[in-house]
Protein backbone atom coordinates (compact mmCIF):
# COMPACT_ATOMS: atom_id res chain seq x y z
CA UNK A 1 0.00 0.00 0.00
CA UNK A 2 2.86 2.41 0.65
CA UNK A 3 4.06 1.81 -2.91
CA UNK A 4 0.62 2.71 -4.28
CA UNK A 5 0.56 5.81 -2.06
CA UNK A 6 3.95 6.86 -3.44
CA UNK A 7 2.75 6.40 -7.01
CA UNK A 8 -0.35 8.52 -6.37
CA UNK A 9 1.63 11.28 -4.64
CA UNK A 10 4.14 11.34 -7.51
CA UNK A 11 1.38 11.54 -10.12
CA UNK A 12 -0.48 14.33 -8.33
CA UNK A 13 2.70 16.35 -7.83
CA UNK A 14 3.72 15.82 -11.46
CA UNK A 15 0.40 17.21 -12.64
CA UNK A 16 0.28 20.08 -10.14
CA UNK A 17 3.87 21.24 -10.63
CA UNK A 18 3.70 20.92 -14.42
CA UNK A 19 0.62 23.16 -14.32
CA UNK A 20 2.66 25.72 -12.39
CA UNK A 21 5.27 25.71 -15.12
CA UNK A 22 8.01 23.50 -13.67
CA UNK A 23 9.92 21.76 -16.45
CA UNK A 24 9.04 18.12 -17.07
CA UNK A 25 12.75 17.46 -17.62
CA UNK A 26 13.24 18.19 -13.93
CA UNK A 27 9.93 16.86 -12.66
CA UNK A 28 9.86 13.44 -14.33
CA UNK A 29 13.03 11.97 -12.78
CA UNK A 30 12.38 13.58 -9.40
CA UNK A 31 8.80 12.28 -9.21
CA UNK A 32 9.93 8.86 -10.39
CA UNK A 33 12.49 8.70 -7.59
CA UNK A 34 9.91 9.97 -5.09
CA UNK A 35 7.61 7.10 -6.03
CA UNK A 36 10.50 4.64 -5.76
CA UNK A 37 11.29 6.01 -2.29
CA UNK A 38 7.87 4.83 -1.08
CA UNK A 39 8.31 1.37 -2.59
CA UNK A 40 10.17 -1.12 -0.35
CA UNK A 41 13.19 -2.65 -2.00
CA UNK A 42 13.34 -0.17 -4.91
CA UNK A 43 16.93 1.21 -5.11
CA UNK A 44 16.91 4.88 -6.07
CA UNK A 45 20.06 5.13 -8.18
CA UNK A 46 19.34 1.88 -10.00
CA UNK A 47 15.78 3.05 -10.71
CA UNK A 48 17.22 6.16 -12.33
CA UNK A 49 20.19 4.78 -14.29
CA UNK A 50 18.86 1.30 -15.12
CA UNK A 51 15.15 1.96 -15.60
CA UNK A 52 14.45 5.65 -16.20
CA UNK A 53 17.32 6.41 -18.57
CA UNK A 54 17.04 3.31 -20.81
CA UNK A 55 13.32 4.00 -21.27
CA UNK A 56 14.04 7.64 -22.09
CA UNK A 57 16.78 6.64 -24.53
CA UNK A 58 14.63 4.01 -26.18
CA UNK A 59 11.93 6.56 -26.95
CA UNK A 60 14.48 9.00 -28.39
CA UNK A 61 15.96 6.26 -30.57
CA UNK A 62 12.54 5.25 -31.90
CA UNK A 63 10.95 8.65 -32.52
CA UNK A 64 13.68 11.29 -32.88
CA UNK A 65 13.39 11.35 -36.72
CA UNK A 66 9.67 12.08 -36.51
CA UNK A 67 10.10 14.95 -34.07
CA UNK A 68 13.01 16.36 -36.08
CA UNK A 69 11.39 16.17 -39.52
CA UNK A 70 8.03 17.36 -38.22
CA UNK A 71 9.57 20.41 -36.57
CA UNK A 72 11.69 21.30 -39.62
CA UNK A 73 8.76 20.87 -42.00
CA UNK A 74 6.54 23.01 -39.80
CA UNK A 75 9.14 25.77 -39.52
CA UNK A 76 9.62 25.83 -43.30
CA UNK A 77 5.85 26.06 -43.80
CA UNK A 78 5.79 28.96 -41.34
CA UNK A 79 8.79 30.97 -42.56
CA UNK A 80 7.90 30.55 -46.24
CA UNK A 81 4.39 31.84 -45.60
CA UNK A 82 2.91 28.62 -47.02
CA UNK A 83 0.90 27.94 -43.86
CA UNK A 84 -0.62 31.41 -43.99
CA UNK A 85 -1.40 31.09 -47.70
CA UNK A 86 -3.35 27.89 -47.08
CA UNK A 87 -5.22 29.38 -44.13
CA UNK A 88 -6.13 32.56 -46.02
CA UNK A 89 -7.28 30.62 -49.08
CA UNK A 90 -9.66 28.52 -46.98
CA UNK A 91 -10.97 31.60 -45.20
CA UNK A 92 -11.53 33.38 -48.53
CA UNK A 93 -13.36 30.38 -49.97
CA UNK A 94 -15.76 29.94 -47.05
CA UNK A 95 -16.27 33.62 -46.32
CA UNK A 96 -16.76 35.74 -43.22
CA UNK A 97 -20.17 34.25 -42.49
CA UNK A 98 -18.53 30.88 -41.84
CA UNK A 99 -15.66 32.23 -39.77
CA UNK A 100 -15.60 29.40 -37.25
CA UNK A 101 -15.70 26.62 -39.84
CA UNK A 102 -13.06 28.38 -41.95
CA UNK A 103 -10.57 28.54 -39.07
CA UNK A 104 -11.28 24.96 -37.98
CA UNK A 105 -10.65 23.66 -41.51
CA UNK A 106 -7.56 25.83 -41.98
CA UNK A 107 -6.04 24.36 -38.80
CA UNK A 108 -7.12 20.86 -39.80
CA UNK A 109 -5.54 20.99 -43.25
CA UNK A 110 -2.25 22.22 -41.84
CA UNK A 111 -2.00 19.73 -38.97
CA UNK A 112 -3.13 16.81 -41.14
CA UNK A 113 -0.38 17.78 -43.54
CA UNK A 114 2.27 17.50 -40.84
CA UNK A 115 2.58 21.07 -39.54
CA UNK A 116 3.13 21.32 -35.78
CA UNK A 117 0.07 22.45 -33.84
CA UNK A 118 2.19 25.21 -32.23
CA UNK A 119 3.15 26.54 -35.66
CA UNK A 120 -0.48 26.34 -36.74
CA UNK A 121 -1.61 28.31 -33.70
CA UNK A 122 0.88 31.11 -34.36
CA UNK A 123 0.14 31.19 -38.11
CA UNK A 124 -3.65 31.07 -37.87
CA UNK A 125 -4.31 33.30 -34.84
CA UNK A 126 -3.81 36.66 -36.64
CA UNK A 127 -6.12 35.48 -39.43
CA UNK A 128 -8.69 34.24 -36.92
CA UNK A 129 -8.58 37.50 -34.98
CA UNK A 130 -9.21 39.60 -38.09
CA UNK A 131 -11.95 37.28 -39.35
CA UNK A 132 -13.76 37.02 -36.01
CA UNK A 133 -13.61 40.80 -35.63
CA UNK A 134 -15.21 41.29 -39.05
CA UNK A 135 -17.86 38.65 -38.29
CA UNK A 136 -18.41 40.08 -34.78
CA UNK A 137 -17.77 36.67 -33.22
CA UNK A 138 -16.43 36.83 -29.64
CA UNK A 139 -12.66 36.69 -29.37
CA UNK A 140 -12.98 34.24 -26.48
CA UNK A 141 -14.07 31.57 -28.99
CA UNK A 142 -10.80 31.72 -30.97
CA UNK A 143 -8.83 29.34 -28.70
CA UNK A 144 -11.61 26.75 -28.82
CA UNK A 145 -11.83 27.07 -32.59
CA UNK A 146 -8.08 26.60 -33.10
CA UNK A 147 -8.03 23.76 -30.57
CA UNK A 148 -10.81 21.93 -32.43
CA UNK A 149 -8.94 22.14 -35.73
CA UNK A 150 -5.44 21.42 -34.42
CA UNK A 151 -5.71 19.39 -31.19
CA UNK A 152 -8.43 16.84 -31.92
CA UNK A 153 -9.47 14.82 -34.98
CA UNK A 154 -6.39 15.52 -37.11
CA UNK A 155 -4.13 14.60 -34.21
CA UNK A 156 -5.65 11.27 -33.25
CA UNK A 157 -8.50 10.06 -35.45
CA UNK A 158 -7.97 10.72 -39.15
CA UNK A 159 -6.18 7.82 -40.84
CA UNK A 160 -2.74 8.69 -42.15
CA UNK A 161 -2.08 11.72 -39.97
CA UNK A 162 1.68 12.10 -39.42
CA UNK A 163 1.10 13.32 -35.84
CA UNK A 164 3.32 11.61 -33.28
CA UNK A 165 0.17 10.45 -31.46
CA UNK A 166 -0.66 8.33 -34.52
CA UNK A 167 2.91 7.06 -34.85
CA UNK A 168 3.65 5.86 -31.31
CA UNK A 169 1.27 2.82 -31.39
CA UNK A 170 2.77 1.47 -34.64
CA UNK A 171 5.83 -0.37 -33.25
CA UNK A 172 3.72 -1.88 -30.46
CA UNK A 173 0.96 -3.24 -32.69
CA UNK A 174 2.79 -3.62 -36.02
CA UNK A 175 0.36 -1.22 -37.71
CA UNK A 176 0.51 1.72 -40.13
CA UNK A 177 -0.70 5.34 -39.87
CA UNK A 178 -3.85 4.23 -41.73
CA UNK A 179 -4.98 1.73 -39.09
CA UNK A 180 -8.77 1.24 -38.90
CA UNK A 181 -9.51 4.03 -41.41
CA UNK A 182 -13.29 3.70 -41.28
CA UNK A 183 -13.47 3.99 -37.51
CA UNK A 184 -10.96 6.83 -37.61
CA UNK A 185 -13.10 8.76 -40.07
CA UNK A 186 -16.21 8.20 -37.96
CA UNK A 187 -14.44 9.29 -34.79
CA UNK A 188 -13.02 12.33 -36.56
CA UNK A 189 -16.43 13.25 -37.96
CA UNK A 190 -17.97 13.14 -34.48
CA UNK A 191 -15.32 15.55 -33.19
CA UNK A 192 -15.53 17.89 -36.18
CA UNK A 193 -19.32 18.07 -36.46
CA UNK A 194 -20.18 18.27 -32.76
CA UNK A 195 -17.31 20.64 -32.01
CA UNK A 196 -18.25 22.99 -34.85
CA UNK A 197 -21.93 22.91 -33.86
CA UNK A 198 -21.01 23.74 -30.27
CA UNK A 199 -18.88 26.73 -31.26
CA UNK A 200 -21.48 28.01 -33.73
CA UNK A 201 -24.18 27.71 -31.06
CA UNK A 202 -22.01 29.65 -28.63
CA UNK A 203 -21.43 32.34 -31.25
CA UNK A 204 -25.17 32.58 -31.98
CA UNK A 205 -25.96 32.90 -28.27
CA UNK A 206 -23.38 35.66 -27.90
CA UNK A 207 -24.83 37.52 -30.89
CA UNK A 208 -28.34 37.25 -29.42
CA UNK A 209 -27.05 38.84 -26.22
CA UNK A 210 -25.41 41.63 -28.17
CA UNK A 211 -21.88 40.49 -27.31
CA UNK A 212 -19.37 41.54 -29.93
CA UNK A 213 -15.76 40.67 -30.58
CA UNK A 214 -14.54 42.20 -27.30
CA UNK A 215 -10.94 42.76 -26.23
CA UNK A 216 -8.74 40.56 -24.07
CA UNK A 217 -7.33 41.84 -20.81
CA UNK A 218 -4.12 39.79 -21.08
CA UNK A 219 -1.31 40.54 -23.55
CA UNK A 220 -1.06 38.26 -26.55
CA UNK A 221 2.12 36.23 -26.93
CA UNK A 222 2.48 37.90 -30.31
CA UNK A 223 2.81 41.28 -28.62
CA UNK A 224 4.29 40.41 -25.25
CA UNK A 225 7.92 41.61 -25.02
CA UNK A 226 8.71 38.55 -22.90
CA UNK A 227 7.95 36.41 -25.93
CA UNK A 228 9.55 38.68 -28.51
CA UNK A 229 11.80 35.98 -29.90
CA UNK A 230 8.95 33.56 -30.46
CA UNK A 231 6.78 36.29 -31.90
CA UNK A 232 9.45 37.37 -34.36
CA UNK A 233 10.08 33.77 -35.36
CA UNK A 234 6.40 33.36 -36.10
CA UNK A 235 5.54 36.64 -37.81
CA UNK A 236 8.57 37.92 -39.67
CA UNK A 237 7.58 36.27 -42.94
CA UNK A 238 4.39 37.05 -44.79
CA UNK A 239 2.73 35.67 -47.88
CA UNK A 240 3.67 37.27 -51.19
CA UNK A 241 1.24 39.77 -52.77
CA UNK A 242 -0.28 36.98 -54.87
CA UNK A 243 -0.84 34.84 -51.76
CA UNK A 244 -4.36 33.89 -52.76
CA UNK A 245 -3.58 33.23 -56.40
CA UNK A 246 -3.90 29.71 -57.76
CA UNK A 247 -0.16 29.30 -58.23
CA UNK A 248 0.70 30.42 -54.69
CA UNK A 249 -1.90 28.11 -53.18
CA UNK A 250 -0.77 25.17 -55.32
CA UNK A 251 2.84 25.68 -54.23
CA UNK A 252 1.77 25.92 -50.60
CA UNK A 253 -0.52 22.89 -50.56
CA UNK A 254 1.62 20.54 -52.68
CA UNK A 255 3.98 19.46 -49.84
CA UNK A 256 0.98 18.87 -47.56
CA UNK A 257 -0.65 16.64 -50.17
CA UNK A 258 2.64 14.81 -50.73
CA UNK A 259 2.89 13.92 -47.03
CA UNK A 260 -0.54 12.29 -47.07
CA UNK A 261 -0.26 10.51 -50.43
CA UNK A 262 3.31 9.26 -50.05
CA UNK A 263 2.64 8.15 -46.50
CA UNK A 264 -0.21 5.94 -47.76
CA UNK A 265 1.66 4.54 -50.75
CA UNK A 266 4.74 3.66 -48.74
CA UNK A 267 2.92 2.09 -45.78
CA UNK A 268 0.41 0.15 -47.85
CA UNK A 269 2.19 -0.80 -51.07
CA UNK A 270 5.82 0.14 -51.56
CA UNK A 271 7.54 -0.85 -48.31
CA UNK A 272 5.78 -4.23 -47.92
CA UNK A 273 6.86 -5.09 -51.48
CA UNK A 274 10.56 -4.62 -50.72
CA UNK A 275 12.88 -7.51 -49.92
CA UNK A 276 13.54 -6.82 -46.24
CA UNK A 277 14.60 -10.25 -45.06
CA UNK A 278 17.80 -8.68 -43.71
CA UNK A 279 15.76 -7.20 -40.87
CA UNK A 280 15.74 -10.60 -39.18
CA UNK A 281 19.47 -10.31 -38.56
CA UNK A 282 20.50 -9.38 -34.99
CA UNK A 283 22.36 -6.26 -36.15
CA UNK A 284 19.05 -4.87 -37.46
CA UNK A 285 17.11 -5.73 -34.35
CA UNK A 286 15.77 -9.17 -35.38
CA UNK A 287 12.51 -7.60 -36.48
CA UNK A 288 10.14 -7.55 -39.46
CA UNK A 289 9.00 -4.92 -41.92
CA UNK A 290 5.50 -5.07 -40.38
CA UNK A 291 6.94 -3.52 -37.24
CA UNK A 292 8.75 -0.74 -39.09
CA UNK A 293 6.77 0.19 -42.19
CA UNK A 294 4.60 2.72 -40.37
CA UNK A 295 7.56 4.63 -38.94
CA UNK A 296 9.52 4.39 -42.20
CA UNK A 297 6.55 5.66 -44.20
CA UNK A 298 6.13 8.78 -42.07
CA UNK A 299 9.88 9.50 -42.07
CA UNK A 300 10.15 9.17 -45.85
CA UNK A 301 6.96 11.16 -46.50
CA UNK A 302 8.03 14.08 -44.28
CA UNK A 303 11.56 14.07 -45.72
CA UNK A 304 10.28 14.13 -49.32
CA UNK A 305 7.73 16.85 -48.51
CA UNK A 306 10.45 18.95 -46.86
CA UNK A 307 12.62 18.74 -49.98
CA UNK A 308 9.66 19.64 -52.21
CA UNK A 309 8.75 22.56 -49.95
CA UNK A 310 12.28 23.98 -50.14
CA UNK A 311 12.31 23.66 -53.94
CA UNK A 312 8.91 25.33 -54.35
CA UNK A 313 9.42 28.08 -51.77
CA UNK A 314 13.16 28.79 -52.08
CA UNK A 315 12.67 32.49 -53.00
CA UNK A 316 10.58 32.90 -49.85
CA UNK A 317 13.33 31.44 -47.67
CA UNK A 318 16.22 33.92 -47.77
CA UNK A 319 17.67 32.51 -44.54
CA UNK A 320 17.14 28.83 -45.27
CA UNK A 321 20.01 27.70 -43.05
CA UNK A 322 18.65 29.61 -40.07
CA UNK A 323 15.16 28.22 -40.66
CA UNK A 324 16.47 24.66 -40.76
CA UNK A 325 18.54 25.21 -37.62
CA UNK A 326 15.63 26.79 -35.74
CA UNK A 327 13.29 23.98 -36.77
CA UNK A 328 15.77 21.29 -35.79
CA UNK A 329 16.51 22.94 -32.45
CA UNK A 330 12.83 23.35 -31.64
CA UNK A 331 12.33 19.59 -31.94
CA UNK A 332 14.61 18.76 -29.02
CA UNK A 333 12.61 20.06 -26.06
CA UNK A 334 9.28 18.38 -27.01
CA UNK A 335 11.15 15.15 -27.71
CA UNK A 336 12.98 15.14 -24.37
CA UNK A 337 9.85 16.20 -22.46
CA UNK A 338 7.92 13.25 -23.85
CA UNK A 339 10.87 10.86 -23.41
CA UNK A 340 11.23 11.95 -19.78
CA UNK A 341 7.57 11.14 -19.20
CA UNK A 342 8.20 7.72 -20.72
CA UNK A 343 11.10 7.24 -18.28
CA UNK A 344 8.80 8.24 -15.43
CA UNK A 345 6.28 5.65 -16.57
CA UNK A 346 8.94 2.95 -16.77
CA UNK A 347 9.98 3.54 -13.15
CA UNK A 348 6.35 3.50 -12.01
CA UNK A 349 5.81 0.21 -13.87
CA UNK A 350 8.81 -1.33 -12.08
CA UNK A 351 7.38 -0.71 -8.60
CA UNK A 352 5.50 -3.28 -6.57
CA UNK A 353 2.39 -1.14 -6.22
CA UNK A 354 1.98 -0.84 -9.97
CA UNK A 355 1.13 -4.54 -10.28
CA UNK A 356 -1.99 -3.96 -8.18
CA UNK A 357 -2.96 -0.89 -10.21
CA UNK A 358 -2.34 -2.80 -13.46
CA UNK A 359 -4.51 -5.72 -12.38
CA UNK A 360 -7.28 -3.34 -11.36
CA UNK A 361 -7.22 -1.58 -14.74
CA UNK A 362 -7.09 -4.84 -16.69
CA UNK A 363 -9.92 -6.17 -14.54
CA UNK A 364 -12.26 -3.58 -16.05
CA UNK A 365 -14.13 -5.48 -18.77
CA UNK A 366 -11.48 -8.26 -18.91
CA UNK A 367 -12.96 -9.66 -22.10
CA UNK A 368 -12.58 -6.36 -23.94
CA UNK A 369 -9.16 -4.71 -23.71
CA UNK A 370 -10.49 -1.70 -25.63
CA UNK A 371 -12.25 -0.54 -22.47
CA UNK A 372 -9.31 -0.84 -20.08
CA UNK A 373 -7.00 0.64 -22.70
CA UNK A 374 -9.27 3.65 -23.24
CA UNK A 375 -9.48 4.36 -19.52
CA UNK A 376 -5.79 3.88 -18.78
CA UNK A 377 -4.53 5.96 -21.72
CA UNK A 378 -6.96 8.78 -20.98
CA UNK A 379 -6.07 8.92 -17.30
CA UNK A 380 -2.34 8.89 -17.95
CA UNK A 381 -2.66 11.55 -20.66
CA UNK A 382 -4.64 13.68 -18.23
CA UNK A 383 -2.17 13.23 -15.37
CA UNK A 384 0.87 14.02 -17.50
CA UNK A 385 -0.90 16.76 -19.49
CA UNK A 386 0.49 15.16 -22.63
CA UNK A 387 -1.21 12.95 -25.22
CA UNK A 388 2.04 11.43 -26.45
CA UNK A 389 3.47 11.13 -22.94
CA UNK A 390 0.41 9.43 -21.50
CA UNK A 391 0.15 7.07 -24.46
CA UNK A 392 3.83 6.18 -24.28
CA UNK A 393 3.63 5.35 -20.58
CA UNK A 394 0.55 3.19 -21.13
CA UNK A 395 2.01 1.29 -24.08
CA UNK A 396 5.45 0.84 -22.51
CA UNK A 397 3.86 -0.74 -19.45
CA UNK A 398 0.80 -2.54 -20.83
CA UNK A 399 1.14 -2.57 -24.63
CA UNK A 400 2.17 -6.23 -24.88
CA UNK A 401 -0.57 -7.24 -22.45
CA UNK A 402 -3.26 -5.43 -24.44
CA UNK A 403 -1.99 -6.93 -27.68
CA UNK A 404 -2.15 -10.44 -26.20
CA UNK A 405 -5.62 -9.77 -24.77
CA UNK A 406 -6.74 -8.41 -28.13
CA UNK A 407 -5.48 -11.48 -29.98
CA UNK A 408 -7.25 -13.74 -27.49
CA UNK A 409 -10.49 -11.78 -27.97
CA UNK A 410 -10.15 -11.65 -31.76
CA UNK A 411 -9.54 -7.89 -31.81
CA UNK A 412 -7.39 -6.68 -34.70
CA UNK A 413 -4.20 -4.73 -33.91
CA UNK A 414 -5.49 -1.96 -36.21
CA UNK A 415 -8.42 -1.43 -33.87
CA UNK A 416 -6.15 -1.38 -30.82
CA UNK A 417 -4.03 1.27 -32.58
CA UNK A 418 -6.93 3.54 -33.46
CA UNK A 419 -8.57 3.32 -30.03
CA UNK A 420 -5.24 4.05 -28.34
CA UNK A 421 -4.64 7.08 -30.54
CA UNK A 422 -8.11 8.54 -30.02
CA UNK A 423 -7.92 7.88 -26.27
CA UNK A 424 -4.90 10.16 -25.99
CA UNK A 425 -6.90 13.13 -27.23
CA UNK A 426 -9.36 13.43 -24.35
CA UNK A 427 -8.13 14.26 -20.88
CA UNK A 428 -4.77 15.39 -22.24
CA UNK A 429 -6.26 18.86 -22.86
CA UNK A 430 -6.95 19.62 -19.20
CA UNK A 431 -5.93 23.11 -17.99
CA UNK A 432 -2.29 22.16 -17.26
CA UNK A 433 -1.63 20.92 -20.82
CA UNK A 434 1.28 22.80 -22.39
CA UNK A 435 -0.46 23.28 -25.74
CA UNK A 436 -3.52 24.74 -24.01
CA UNK A 437 -1.42 27.18 -22.00
CA UNK A 438 0.54 28.20 -25.11
CA UNK A 439 -2.63 28.67 -27.17
CA UNK A 440 -4.21 30.91 -24.54
CA UNK A 441 -0.98 32.91 -24.38
CA UNK A 442 -0.95 33.40 -28.14
CA UNK A 443 -4.55 34.60 -28.05
CA UNK A 444 -3.99 36.84 -25.02
CA UNK A 445 -6.81 35.21 -23.06
CA UNK A 446 -7.05 33.56 -19.66
CA UNK A 447 -8.35 30.15 -18.68
CA UNK A 448 -11.34 31.87 -17.09
CA UNK A 449 -12.22 33.58 -20.38
CA UNK A 450 -11.74 30.79 -22.89
CA UNK A 451 -11.04 27.38 -21.35
CA UNK A 452 -14.69 26.28 -21.04
CA UNK A 453 -15.02 26.01 -24.82
CA UNK A 454 -11.61 24.33 -25.14
CA UNK A 455 -12.81 21.75 -22.61
CA UNK A 456 -15.96 20.97 -24.59
CA UNK A 457 -14.33 20.65 -28.03
CA UNK A 458 -10.97 19.14 -26.98
CA UNK A 459 -11.93 17.03 -23.95
CA UNK A 460 -15.65 16.21 -23.67
CA UNK A 461 -16.42 15.66 -27.36
CA UNK A 462 -13.26 13.60 -28.07
CA UNK A 463 -14.14 11.36 -25.10
CA UNK A 464 -17.61 10.94 -26.58
CA UNK A 465 -16.02 10.12 -29.93
CA UNK A 466 -13.87 7.50 -28.21
CA UNK A 467 -16.97 5.88 -26.73
CA UNK A 468 -18.55 5.74 -30.19
CA UNK A 469 -15.44 4.15 -31.73
CA UNK A 470 -15.11 1.58 -28.91
CA UNK A 471 -18.79 0.60 -29.26
CA UNK A 472 -18.55 0.28 -33.05
CA UNK A 473 -15.23 -1.56 -32.85
CA UNK A 474 -16.60 -3.99 -30.28
CA UNK A 475 -19.70 -4.65 -32.37
CA UNK A 476 -18.22 -4.73 -35.88
CA UNK A 477 -14.47 -5.09 -35.46
CA UNK A 478 -11.88 -3.04 -37.34
CA UNK A 479 -12.86 -1.34 -40.58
Amino acid sequence: MTSILGILIALVLLMALAYRGVSVLILAPLMALLAALFSPGAPLLASYTQVFMPALGGFVIAFFPLFLLGAVFGKLMEDSGAATVIAQAIVKTLGVQRAILAIVLACAVLTYGGVSLFVVAFAVYPIAAALFRRADVPQRLIPGTIALGAFTFTMTALPGTPAIQNAIPMPFFGTTPFAAPGLGLIGGAVMLVLGTLWLMRRAASAKARGEGYGESSAPSALNDPANATTARASTTTHPPPDALSGNAFARAIAPVVLVIVLNYLLATWLLPALDTGYLSEPRYGSTRIENLRGIWAVIAALAAATVLLVLLQRPRLPTLGQTLETGATSSVLPLLNTASQVGFGAVIASLAGFALIRDAVLGIAPGNPLVSMSIAVNILAGITGSASGGMSIALQTLGETWLAMGQAAGIAPDLLHRVTAIATGGLDALPHNGAVITLLGICGLSHRQAYADIFVVAVAIPVLSLVVVVLLGTAFGSF
